[in-house]
This record gives structure tokens, sequence and C-alpha cells, in this order.
């Protein structure tokens, strides 16, 4: 399988709650963020894909678990690795840390996401074609 990928994110005003600190469902838009160029960095352009296989990718499930709070303007990281890939589906592990130059980074977020492959003109699930899980398993 393919080694993580690093995002950086900056935590910006329209990502924090009224306590000044990310808003808790604002990870999945960081996560989702770095699943996005993640792909884009094997050569899988979502849009492009759909257009030319008529499928796409769905987020089925997730889960996560929060660890310490980003606040303003902080620098994120999150990492990308896939845990498990199928047939028409795979789950990758994602991690949000500070990053921050005078201390050792800090974990803040983690999270187990499911994707699933679809047809996108009935939202059935089917194969992922084989051209995109040889670039995930061999990029």
């Amino acid at each position: 399988m393919a080694d993580a990928f690093l995002w950086p994110i900056r935590v910006y005003w329209e990502d924090t709650d009224a306590g000044g600190i990310v808003f808790y469902a604002n990870y999945l838009k960081f996560f989702e963020r770095a699943r996005t160029e993640w792909l884009r960095s094997l050569g899988v352009e979502q849009q492009r894909l759909k257009d030319a296989t008529g499928g796409m990718f769905v987020v089925t499930g997730t889960e996560l678990r929060y660890h310490q709070p980003a606040r303003l303007d902080d620098w994120l990281q999150v990492q990308t690795t896939i845990q498990e890939l199928g047939r028409a589906s795979l789950t990758l592990h994602q991690v949000a840390h500070r990053i921050n130059p005078e201390k050792p980074d800090t974990l803040l977020c983690e999270g187990t996401i499911r994707i699933g492959w679809v047809d996108a003109s009935q939202m059935r699930p089917s194969r992922i074609p084989s051209a995109i899980t040889d670039v995930l398993r061999h990029p």
C-alpha cells in the first residue's frame, strides 16, 4: 500500500466556534480536503474520474476521536493512510496534528473514514475500477 500522505491546513476564523477553537465537525472538512489532495497527487481527479467512468467515491462511514483543540491561525498537518482496500470500498486512517516548530507536534483528532465506490447515476455500490486500485496499491 501507499505511504502516508501529508497535507498542511491553516485554521481560519471561519473554522472556529464561539469559544475560539476549531468546531468539531470541521475536522471532517479537513480530512475531506486531505483525501481529495491525496487522490489528486496519485493522478485521480474526482470530477474527471466521474466523467470518464460514471462512478465516484462517497463517504459511507466515519468514526472520529478528539484529543486536543486547535485554534485560530494554527498550522495543522493531516496524514492519510490506507487501512484496507476492498473491491468496492476503502478504509482510511486520518490524523490531524498541530505543527509547532517550538514544541513536538500535538495530536488533535484521528479518524477512520470508509469510502465506497458507487455508480453515480444510480448511487449503487460498484467495483472500484482496477486502474484506480492499481494506483492505490502501487503509487
